[in-house]
């Protein structure tokens, strides 16, 4: 293959056959990409002496064990004991990892926040992440957290890996480019990006300031829900899931890696930059994901169906019926259920549900939920629409009705998410959302056959 310069030297491969601008398709599916030509490895995986004088070293995501494990073996100018040192704790206050209560703030509740402000400080990826609630345990690897991100500023001759969790990313506002070991990721709003854990990478502004949300799964991986009998199509489909091409720098410059490890924060300088993978094959890789994409299925005749048929991915869980995290999408879609309350029922479930919004008007709270705002409705409070959506939808003409300029998401979990000090004291919290009920009448009238 040919060379292709890419920004902040990064050399990557040119796109093979299959692949779209510098992407490979496919959830789950084994790549093989090179940057340059004859540095894969063919027939075999741990050749006696690599091309290019590269070294051969694999990266695991399962135990070897797994019935499909998942690994990528990467063939690189130096290996990755190179870009680690000795460690020295640092601490970045607004990232915080499960167990995490905090004995002044209330986490029983319904809440619901405005969109966090962008500030003039200048904030990197990792200085920017607002932690908004905790769950479960990070050192036992059950669990999640949620964060709100503000960047401004790029990573220069600085890179992250979390050994804790895999980051599911959701932008808000602005893009970000994830020049990760192995190859690019640019990412905008409506799009998202899956990135594994132990995977290094730098984050970029190309479109700031950037605001947006982080999923950070502690438990097992992300994958596509099982369909049952909505078959094979519809819904998020492994096609539309991109993976990068192999692109490398070989710059030797002082850096820093910073590591996520048990909750805590270390940081090791290295001489060069560790975005050094000439080629990689495996299945264990950053994932681009386009929510434009996402084809949802509905009902066509009546009632409203479980929010699950809008589940683009899911972490499973060890208890049955239930999952680690589900990131649930509810975007633009025609209502046409005859006899239907439309809108989401009100409810009370087993899953504590954080919902943000993207862009648009969310069905359930036509006011107060603006994007960039979020949700949080914990397990087993009840919730549901305010009045003004209970009576527009038990009033309206049952015609076909497009859904339109809305895109909304939903973290679930199966464990209580616990409100850290920032969500609880320093984000701007509608103090009034609980009041959104109080209105709702009393229709009750025993007369029989009385609607």
């Amino acid at each position: 293959m040919n060379k292709v310069s890419k920004p902040h030297g990064l050399v990557s491969a040119v796109s093979p056959v299959g692949t779209t601008d510098g992407y490979m398709p496919g959830f789950g599916n084994d790549f093989e990409t090179e940057a340059l030509p004859g540095a894969l490895p063919q027939g075999m995986n741990s050749p006696q002496k690599c091309n290019y004088g590269l070294y051969g070293e694999q990266l695991s995501g399962t135990a070897f064990t797994h019935e499909r494990p998942e690994r990528t073996w990467c063939y690189r100018i130096r290996p990755s004991v190179k870009h680690s040192h000795r460690y020295t704790r640092i601490d970045l206050p607004y990232w915080k990892s499960a167990p995490h209560v905090v004995e002044d703030v209330t986490s029983l509740g319904q809440y619901r926040w405005d969109p966090v402000p962008h500030t003039d400080d200048a904030l990197t990826w990792l200085t920017g992440m607002r932690t908004m609630t905790t769950a479960g345990d990070v050192n036992t690897q059950v669990g999640m957290a949620t964060h709100v991100y503000l960047v401004t500023q790029s990573m220069t001759d600085d890179y992250f890996f979390s050994a804790d969790s895999e980051l599911l990313v959701v932008p808000q506002e602005g893009s970000l480019r994830f020049a990760t070991e192995l190859g690019v990721i640019d990412i905008a709003p409506q799009e998202i990006a899956i990135l594994p854990r132990g995977l290094l990478y730098r984050v970029e502004v190309l479109d700031g300031p950037c605001r947006g949300f982080v999923c950070e799964n502690y438990g097992q991986k992300f994958e596509l829900p099982g369909r049952g009998p909505i078959g094979a199509n519809c819904m998020a489909n492994p096609r539309d899931f991109k993976a990068p091409v192999a692109a490398f720098e070989d710059r030797d410059v002082p850096s820093r890696v910073v590591i996520k490890w048990c909750g805590q924060f270390h940081e090791t300088h290295i001489g060069q930059s560790p975005l050094d993978v000439v080629a990689w094959h495996g299945n264990y890789a950053p994932l681009k994901y386009d929510l434009k994409t996402y084809c949802p299925v509905g009902a066509i005749l009546f009632d409203h169906p479980d929010p699950s048929i809008f589940t683009v991915l899911t972490a499973p869980s060890g208890q049955p019926g239930t999952a680690n995290i589900d990131f649930v999408l509810f975007r633009e879609r025609w209502m046409v259920a005859e006899d239907t309350f439309r809108p989401p029922w009100y409810h009370k479930n087993i899953m504590s549900e954080l919902m943000g919004n993207i862009y648009g008007q969310y069905d359930a709270k036509p006011k107060g939920f603006v994007p960039g705002g979020v949700s949080l409705h914990n397990m087993m409070l009840p919730h549901g629409p305010d009045k003004n959506a209970f009576e527009g939808a038990s009033n309206a003409n049952l015609g076909p009705e497009k859904l339109d300029n809305t895109m909304s998401f939903m973290f679930e979990t199966r464990f209580p998410q616990h409100l850290t000090a920032f969500a609880g004291k320093e984000a701007p919290l509608q103090d009034d959302y609980i009041d959104c009920w109080d209105s709702l009448e009393k229709k009750f009238d025993g007369t029989p056959g009385k609607k």
